[in-house]
């Protein structure tokens, strides 16, 4: 969908005027360190899910201002002549580190990391935070809602209530890695080798005189796929007779099985359990009963609770919009600086506690049980140091320093892989098929009580006694200076 765009432009302005300030000063060949994270999981979950890597890189890789945009930019009256010139010759020259696709995230843990020349770290933020924002919130809602189906295939039908193309496109694709089955999107299908599912609409059947006509048609042109939506005029006395008459009269005499119906309104758990008796007393055990209809994780949960007979669900809208939180709330911050050879962290203080950031250069770990291969908690180090999974490791919760628990029998596992070197890509983009693998190993690592919808468990991600240390002598050094003021 970006190659033929050049999505440089795309960015907030004082990304640039910032930029320009930096390069008109001494700061201009500053060293600097961002940070990507997240403060709350969407929906009051347990988790969150990491996504938009690979478009990430894509836009990353081809970073360039085009003659038009200089000329655009010029014409604002905003830059120095030289600026302008340093954006014509453009060239993209940061260190990035991210999480790779499909793994759980927690608030707070950077998630990407971009180190470089801080004019190009300022620039781009906006990217960054739109790339992975939108699709890692899409593939958490998913995600919910594929784990609330319990085994049950779930297709994404949400392409024509996406906010925009891109939307529908990524959107699809985030799904498809959260455990969706099938997609309807057909460009998503075949530039990710994923099944494309669909059938008919209702504008199908109304065209026809009569269901059983559209119904009939439907069957001779797609014999060996034939799945009947029902529910145009009447699910249970007019759409399943019409469906199973045209399965008795076009299907049977070929030995052909039904695929299924679809049912798309109404009561779908009192019909389905209707439907599911109609077709097996016709001889029909084996066809498929598909729902649709806004479905969502809760309404998929009390489906099944209440018994629905339904073998699949088709979602749309509120999967490809996360209709119940609009946004992920990515932020991307400053974390340190290098200047005259030295490491200097930085931090951004807040009257609101969340808002307070980590400094200086960091890695998340996780910890797993070695007996079970559980998630035990992550935990946020300082780049230069080293965790011995070795040795017993002590936990200590960032705020409540007291509550303190030792770990042993554990594996220490980085959660950032380097992406870029000095702006030249040095990571092997994974297929969706791996991304997928990756996201049902990270899931099943945790435990059922982080997982469940409601109230969930909150996994512990600590701070290492040196970065605690190092936040809380900053947060010091600024209380005086204020006291001073």
């Amino acid at each position: 969908m970006q190659d033929k765009r050049n999505l440089t432009m795309l960015m907030d302005l004082y990304e640039l005027t910032m930029a320009n300030g930096v390069f008109e000063t001494d700061w201009r060949n500053t060293i600097a360190y961002f940070d990507m994270f997240f403060r709350r999981v969407p929906d009051q979950g347990g988790f969150a899910l990491m996504g938009g890597v690979e478009q990430l890189v894509d836009y990353l890789q081809h970073l360039h201002f085009d003659a038009d945009d200089i000329a655009y930019l010029r014409s604002l009256n905003l830059f120095s002549e030289d600026f302008i010139n340093y954006l014509a010759e453009f060239k993209f020259t940061c260190d990035v580190w991210a999480v790779p696709e499909g793994t759980v995230i927690f608030p707070q843990e950077p998630i990407v990391t971009v180190r470089g020349p801080i004019m190009q770290a300022l620039m781009v933020e906006t990217m960054v935070l739109l790339t992975v924002n939108h699709q890692s919130l899409i593939m958490t809602k998913a995600n919910r809602i594929v784990r609330a189906a319990q085994g049950r295939p779930v297709m994404e039908f949400g392409a024509r209530r996406a906010q925009g193309y891109d939307a529908a496109y990524f959107g699809a694709r985030s799904a498809i890695i959260a455990g969706c089955s099938g997609t309807s999107v057909v460009k998503v299908a075949k530039d990710f080798g994923v099944k494309a599912s669909g059938t008919m609409a209702h504008s199908w059947v109304q065209l026809f005189d009569d269901e059983y006509l559209a119904f009939k048609t439907y069957a001779e042109q797609y014999p060996d796929s034939c799945l009947l939506l029902v529910d145009t005029y009447n699910v249970l006395h007019s759409g399943i007779p019409n469906a199973i008459r045209v399965f008795d009269e076009v299907l049977k005499p070929r030995g052909i099985r039904p695929l299924g119906i679809r049912i798309d309104s109404g009561d779908i758990t009192y019909l389905s359990k209707k439907v599911r008796k109609m077709l097996d007393d016709a001889g029909y055990p084996d066809c498929k009963i598909c729902v649709s209809n806004s479905l969502d994780e809760y309404l998929i949960r009390d489906m099944i609770f209440q018994g629905a007979q339904v073998d699949s669900f088709g979602v749309g809208v509120r999967l490809i919009t996360a209709s119940s939180e609009a946004v992920f709330g990515g932020v991307y911050k400053l974390s340190a600086i290098e200047r005259g050879g030295e490491l200097i962290p930085k931090i951004k203080v807040s009257e609101n506690p969340e808002k307070v950031t980590l400094p200086g250069v960091k890695i998340p770990w996780r910890f797993y049980d070695r007996a079970t291969g559980k998630a035990i908690a992550d935990v946020i180090a300082l780049h230069d140091e080293k965790i011995d999974d070795a040795e017993p490791y002590e936990l200590f919760d960032p705020v409540y320093t007291w509550k303190r628990k030792v770990v042993t029998d554990f594996v220490a596992v980085k959660l950032q892989s380097k992406i870029f070197e000095k702006g030249k890509l040095v990571y092997e983009l994974p297929s969706i098929k791996e991304i997928c693998a990756r996201r049902v190993k990270q899931v099943d690592s945790l435990w059922d009580e982080v997982t469940r919808f409601e109230k969930p468990h909150t996994y512990y991600v600590d701070l290492s006694e040196k970065l605690w240390k190092q936040r809380e002598d900053l947060l010091k050094q600024i209380s005086k200076q204020g006291e001073k003021g």
